[in-house]
Formats: structure tokens, C-alpha cells, sequence
């Protein structure tokens, strides 16, 4: 029987929780680098892609042979600017949590192929191991109302912010929850689409997104959103 939510549909400009774990729920982040060389993986493919400027540049005969390299390499990139926007994300440990907007129906499905088979193979080079490291397919389920989007956000939010680990770690868990709060401006993370539901006056703390984070409470209106134990 297909585990809960490995059956996808997809549909022009949805909302999806996407979501993925470490095979035998292993860890797939082991040090801030992994962290880091993840993230720098999604700003590639999400961030727009200037290829008259990349062109411009790589016909510089100044240009060394590693720049040259790494120019023909993000030239030959797959990119979702147009197609993927990301809305939310959190990292943990073994597994990570993506909300998305997706526009073509098939855009999420050739982002987290691209994403994850890029990422297996830095993991596997640098930890000197083959195989799978993922738990299967990516996980995909479709958000039906705005309901479900701001809790689903607070729940992808909410894991970075109160995992077990943290206190061990000492600083938070990878996340877009600052750029929520207006800490940070990352082009490619789109926070609008949540945020337009909150007030933007500072001095009301109680109706603010940071507060509707912080909030005790469960999450039955997402439950059937979030990754399985």
C-alpha cells in the first residue's frame, strides 16, 4: 500500500507541502556546510538567471579556467524562477519541509529531481558512501484552503523554532521564519502570500505572524499536510 501522500496531483499554480526524509530516517544534514551547500542549491534554482550577463562574462579572455567552469556549469543549470515560488522551508537533521507555488503543473515534479539528485550526489562524494539517501520519492500534498496555508506555514515554522535539537545545537535550525519577521530579505523566498493575512502594524504584537507562530496549539486543520511518523 503507497505510504500517505506519495501520490501526487499536481495542478497549475497550486500550493503544495513538500517534504522528504533521510532512508531509514538517517540523517541527510550533518554540519552547518551540508546546511549551507543546500541552500545554495535552492538560490540557484530559484533565484532568476541573467544568461546574457553569464555570456557576456564567460567571453572575457581574462576569465581564469575555473571561473570559465563554473560560469558553463550555471549556464547549463535547470532554473525555476518562473515556475517554482518558494513560500516557506525549514531543515532538519533528516528531513526538510518545503511550502511552494508551483505555475505549470509539472514544475515541482523536475524542481525536486533536480534538487534532490543534486544533493545526493555532494552527500555521497563527501561523506564517501553510494546508494539512496533519500526515503523514496519526495512527498507532495496539495493545500485546499487559506486556512490550511497559514497553519501549514506555522507548522513548517513551528518544527525549526521548537525542535529538540536546537538546544543542543544552540543556534535555530535552518529556516525562511526570519524572513517573516522582516531579519532578512532573501529574493527567493516569497513570504507575501502568508504575511497579506497578518497586520503590518508592529505595535500590535498579538495580531502579528511571529505571534501566530509562537502560540501554543495543535495542528488538526493540517494533519493531513504534514509527514507521517
Amino acid at each position: 500500500m503507497p505510504a500517505r501522500n506519495s501520490r501526487k496531483e499536481y495542478l497549475e499554480n497550486g500550493f503544495y507541502h513538500l517534504y522528504n526524509r533521510g532512508v531509514e530516517k538517517r540523517i541527510i544534514f550533518s554540519d552547518e556546510q551540508d546546511y549551507a551547500v543546500f541552500l545554495s542549491y535552492l538560490k540557484e534554482y530559484l533565484l532568476p538567471k541573467d544568461e546574457f550577463e553569464l555570456r557576456k562574462k564567460l567571453s572575457d579572455p581574462t576569465l581564469s579556467y575555473k571561473e570559465k567552469d563554473k560560469i558553463i556549469k550555471l549556464l547549463s543549470l535547470n532554473n525555476f524562477a518562473d515556475e517554482i515560488s518558494l513560500l516557506a522551508y525549514c531543515l532538519m537533521d533528516n528531513h526538510f519541509h518545503f511550502l511552494i507555488k508551483q505555475g505549470s503543473s509539472n514544475s515541482i515534479d523536475s524542481f525536486m529531481n533536480s534538487l534532490g539528485t543534486r544533493y545526493t550526489m555532494y552527500f555521497n562524494r563527501k561523506y564517501e558512501r553510494v546508494g539512496h539517501l533519500y526515503q523514496g520519492q519526495y512527498k507532495a500534498v496539495i493545500v485546499s484552503s487559506d486556512e490550511q496555508l497559514l497553519h501549514l506555514s506555522r507548522y513548517i515554522h513551528h518544527q525549526a523554532l521548537f525542535s529538540q535539537g536546537n538546544a543542543l545545537r544552540g543556534w535555530e535550525l535552518p529556516s525562511s521564519f526570519p524572513e517573516y519577521l522582516g531579519q532578512r530579505k532573501t529574493q527567493w523566498v516569497k513570504p507575501e502570500e502568508v504575511l497579506n493575512f497578518f497586520s503590518k502594524d508592529k505595535s500590535n504584537y498579538l495580531l502579528s505572524y511571529e505571534a501566530f507562530v509562537r502560540q501554543n496549539g495543535n495542528f488538526d486543520s493540517v494533519s493531513k499536510l504534514i509527514i507521517e511518523d
